[in-house]
């Protein structure tokens, strides 16, 4: 396959952003608007094939995840509401902790802090320059703590976690764990169960190349009917479909999450661009994503005029590199990119910057030139 004809992106842009917004390959792009043909021609005649569609999305979302069924995957609108589920579906007590890290995400920071009324205090734990970031999140373990909150990889300076060791840790402690893995899927390898995660959430607009408003949520089988429901509809329940039916009970898998209709526009999108990742193979892109943040790091590195704000171990690093200039406002430096073409982001104090496995070398090799000039006042 040509990577080449999969993704349509204006010739004068360097698309160096995937780690907020990523853009649609060709198919995904041709999903959304056959279905938005099919049902502006035919309503809802086709339904029952559009959830075949929504069954191949769980199993390629299972797969991606190494879950071990589809039922254990719930279709929600955001990371952001799959940590609101876990936030308000356990069972809080006063002087409960939680603990993640000072660098996270407003998503993976706000709902845990919303929960202070409930006497739940959250402990957020400097990453940044820690020589053992793990061995810094598990000496905050305390036996006041249930839950440990973590960004897969943290979207600023793009360090990514081993999760096993966390996972292990907090098995052996009796600790929950909960991993925003929007940074990661789609970009390297994920194992929930070698992970040991309790909950994983992940929208699908970044590095799964899909529709944003549409996200996974995993939790553990053991746990699925712990967390309380909150939200009810027709969709939660065992028997969805059976709409005359009185009694009711909460669906067995984790459709018990999804209140209500499926975003089956979403859905057609995100099966197509996991069908993508699939056909290249995660192996591939991992090994391709790597190769390129590698180049990048090490060409960055011998800029005198920049500081590389991303880790130095390669083993620490997914598909995100942040920089800082050392004599021109980042802001200033972001402006010059952005209308030269690069399209980037201002995170984590830098200039973030996220290739994906399609990017091409010569576009990197542009965009570093790029950097060059304007780091010498160009």
């Amino acid at each position: 396959m040509d990577d080449d004809d999969e993704f349509a992106l204006d010739p004068d842009l360097i698309y160096l952003n995937h780690a907020a917004v990523a853009p649609w390959p060709r198919r995904t792009a041709a999903a959304v608007s056959a279905f938005a043909e099919e049902n502006a021609r035919f309503g809802s005649r086709n339904y029952p094939v559009w959830v075949e569609t929504e069954t191949r999305l769980r199993t390629r979302l299972a797969r991606l995840l190494n879950a071990a069924s589809k039922d254990d995957i719930a279709l929600l609108k955001s990371t952001s509401e799959g940590l609101s589920v876990v936030a308000y579906g356990l069972d809080w007590r006063a002087g409960d902790r939680i603990v993640t890290a000072r660098e996270e995400f407003p998503s993976n920071r706000i709902v845990w802090e919303s929960l202070a009324p409930l006497g739940v205090s959250v402990g957020a734990v400097a990453l940044t320059g820690a020589p053992d970031p793990e061995a810094a999140l598990i000496a905050a373990l305390d036996r006041d703590t249930r839950l440990l909150s973590v960004s897969a990889v943290q979207y600023g300076d793009g360090l990514r976690l081993d999760l096993e060791r966390l996972g292990r840790e907090c098995r052996r402690r009796g600790v929950l764990f909960c991993v925003d893995a929007i940074q990661a899927l789609g970009a390297v390898a994920f194992d929930v169960q070698a992970i040991g995660a309790d909950f994983v959430t992940a929208d699908g607009h970044k590095w799964m190349l899909g529709p944003e408003g549409l996200a996974l949520f995993y939790v553990r089988p053991e746990l699925r009917e712990r967390i309380a429901l909150r939200q009810y509809g027709w969709h939660m329940v065992e028997h969805a479909g059976d709409f005359d039916r009185r009694d009711w009970e909460p669906a067995r898998t984790a459709q018990r999450f999804e209140c209500g209709s499926p975003n089956m526009l979403g859905i057609h999108g995100l099966e197509a661009s996991l069908g993508l990742l699939e056909t290249v193979g995660m192996t591939r892109v991992e090994s391709e994503l790597k190769r390129k943040m590698n180049w990048l790091h090490d060409k960055l590195s011998k800029f005198d005029e920049l500081e590389v704000l991303s880790p130095g171990d390669p083993a620490r690093r997914a598909g995100i590199l942040t920089y800082r200039p050392r004599h021109v406002e980042p802001r200033i430096q972001f402006e010059a990119l952005r209308a030269a073409g690069v399209q980037c982001a201002l995170r984590g104090g830098g200039i973030r910057l996220s290739p994906h496995f399609y990017t091409k070398e010569s576009q990197l090799e542009s965009t570093s030139n790029l950097i060059y000039k304007f780091s010498h006042g160009g």
